[in-house]
């Protein structure tokens, strides 16, 4: 499966394409806004920021995604949506389970959810 996210540079300042995988051949080009090494992987997404931090700990590793939000705006449950499933994936990939497709339908699911959750703070 192609993913969206392809590290071009990987470092502070470097870059990061968001691939619109739609046959175009477009993409969005995203800064590295923070990198260490095995450790932080920092870039802007939109006018919010998304951090992956990567912590050692006695059982193995702890992975943690910060989404910094600027605005909640009707986009914003799309994201959080997609973020869930990226992690999910990620979590059957390390469970050696490999998916050929993006799951839309579990996807659909989730947007729903934080559609949801966010209507009711707002």
């Amino acid at each position: 499966m192609d993913g969206n996210l392809e590290i071009i540079e990987l470092r502070k300042n470097g870059k990061i394409h968001f691939n619109m995988n739609d046959g175009t051949g477009n993409f969005e080009e995203i800064t590295i806004t923070d990198y260490v090494e095995k450790e932080v992987l920092g870039f802007g997404w939109g006018t919010d920021t998304v951090r992956f931090e990567l912590f050692s700990t006695e059982k193995g590793s702890l992975l943690v995604l910060v989404e910094t939000l600027q605005n909640l705006t009707e986009h914003t449950p799309k994201d959080l949506a997609g973020w869930h499933i990226c992690l999910d994936m990620l979590t059957d990939l390390l469970n050696g389970v490999e998916h050929q497709y993006f799951p839309m339908d579990e996807w659909q699911q989730r947007f729903s959810e934080y559609q949801k959750m966010l209507n009711s703070i707002k």
